[in-house]
């Protein structure tokens, strides 16, 4: 028993001296201090470019011989002010956070029966379909919008919001599947076996014990099922004509570029606002993606 603790706190002391190398600030400032600071601004940096360039002025933006590039003076709000008054944007705000909502609860909603039949049902042949659901996800969408287009056509949602909800699980639900079969199998397998034995039934087992012991995958699998169906450009190009149908990233590109006219100062605003929701998302389910993530891998 001494041995043991003996040898027990020698790993714990060899730990520790492993790590004291970094206890010097030089050798802390090239290890830790350099790669974070080059990893916040390379993260960041896009952000600061897209809002300086919503509030320079016109004659700022081509003009690098008497302005900076990376700085503005005489900052102005006529960018702004003309994409949210005189341009579609907002609606398209709203239809992009409408899509993407339904979207996401569609493809949680299936996902989830699909992760718990595959992992928590025992049955022959469940890891092979889990393998294919999986593969589904890495089927390109350039493949699968030609025989999406034809559904759409033929059950009359062209040019709706409806088009890209209904089209939109088509890669969101193999992923959201794949990520929860993982955290479904972190679950003990003994809470549902005494589960059953007191005679609950599945749906009681998938409602009362599995899904509250699944927040963290739940909302991991929510943000990357929204973040997706938030950014998802091909299908909503193809789906919608329209101008007061379009989503954020279409409507963007689409009705602020004319010809060879762009729009600078318009298109990195409405870049900037269209990133904030998922931004603030991120930032409060930070935790819980990381932890979901991690018992989704780890076996």
């Amino acid at each position: 028993m001494a041995t043991t603790l003996k040898s027990e706190d020698a790993v714990l002391i060899d730990d520790v001296q492993g790590m004291s190398y970094l206890n010097r600030l030089p050798r802390r400032i090239v290890m830790v201090y350099l790669p974070m600071a080059v990893f916040v601004f390379v993260l960041l940096f896009p952000f600061y470019w897209m809002a300086i360039t919503a509030i320079k002025p016109n004659s700022q933006l081509t003009d690098y011989t008497n302005h900076s590039p990376f700085w503005v003076v005489s900052p102005t709000l006529d960018h702004i002010k003309y994409l949210l008054f005189e341009t579609s944007y907002p609606g398209w705000l709203w239809n992009t956070m409408l899509v993407a909502t339904c979207a996401t609860f569609l493809s949680l909603a299936a996902s989830v029966f699909a992760a718990y039949a595959i992992e928590r049902v025992r049955y022959s042949g469940s890891r092979p379909v889990g393998l294919l659901i999986f593969l589904a996800y890495l089927v390109p969408p350039s493949i699968l919008f030609i025989p999406l287009a034809f559904i759409v056509f033929k059950f009359g949602i062209y040019d709706s919001r409806l088009a890209l909800i209904f089209t939109y699980p088509t890669f969101l639900i193999p992923f959201c599947t794949w990520l929860l079969m993982g955290y479904f199998r972190s679950i003990p397998f003994e809470l549902e076996e005494s589960a059953l034995v007191d005679g609950a039934t599945r749906w009681q087992i998938l409602i009362k014990i599995i899904l509250p012991l699944a927040v963290p995958g739940l909302i991991s699998a929510g943000i990357f099922a929204f973040t997706l169906s938030w950014n998802e450009f091909i299908y909503a190009l193809t789906f919608i004509q329209s101008s007061e149908n379009k989503t954020v990233p279409v409507g963007v590109l689409t009705e602020l570029v004319r010809g060879d006219v762009f729009e600078w100062g318009a298109l990195m605003a409405g870049a900037l606002f269209g990133s904030l929701p998922v931004v603030i998302l991120y930032s409060f389910f930070v935790d819980y993606y990381v932890s979901s993530m991690t018992g989704a891998v780890k076996e």
